[in-house]
């Protein structure tokens, strides 16, 4: 009995939170052309990056409010949260569609060089270097002076924020994706 609760704890560990919960979500896209002035089209890009930023500060904000929420395989809610639960719900809460698992989450949006990375950005690790695959997820809370720090949720101490400077996260980053 002990020897099989063992393997499992074990089995839980390895796969961290590579969670295997399906979901299914409807994502409407509307196609529409604007004619915009070339002299008109400065200010519609600023307004663009104020949008777009706004919007990662109110993810964040989303984010941040699971602050301290313990670990839970699969978990989505403040009893318990993993790391790809975390993104999907804090940008799902602010319109932002996400596949459920961190692997599927790193098809999303565009790739970024690690120095151009802006809050918001989601930061995907391979944690298992045996199983060669995407299993842990994190979103940029702040990128200042070369310091990119996140919040994510792992399974030693929940949700937290870590620095990418720390030698575990740094040998176990695999790419940084922009979504919004």
């Amino acid at each position: 009995m002990i020897r099989k609760l063992l393997l499992l704890s074990l089995a839980i560990f390895v796969v961290s939170c590579g969670s295997s919960r399906k979901t299914t979500s409807s994502r409407k896209t509307s196609k529409s052309t604007k004619v915009v002035k070339k002299t008109t089209k400065t200010k519609k890009t600023s307004k663009t990056t104020k949008s777009t930023s706004s919007k990662a500060s109110a993810i964040i904000k989303t984010a941040m409010a699971y602050k301290g929420t313990r670990y839970k395989f699969g978990g989505t809610t403040r009893k318990g949260m993993d790391c790809s639960g975390l993104t999907y719900i804090a940008f799902g809460e602010n319109k932002v569609q996400l596949p459920r698992v961190s692997y599927q989450q790193a098809t999303k949006g565009k790739r970024v060089k690690l120095n151009a990375v802006q809050k918001g950005d989601l930061l995907f690790f391979q944690t298992n270097k045996n199983r060669k695959r995407i299993n842990h997820v994190g979103l940029v809370v702040s990128h200042k002076s070369g310091v990119i720090k996140f919040i994510h949720s792992s399974t030693s101490k929940g949700v937290i924020v870590s620095s990418l400077n720390e030698r575990y996260w740094k040998n176990a980053f695999t790419e940084a994706r922009r979504v919004l």
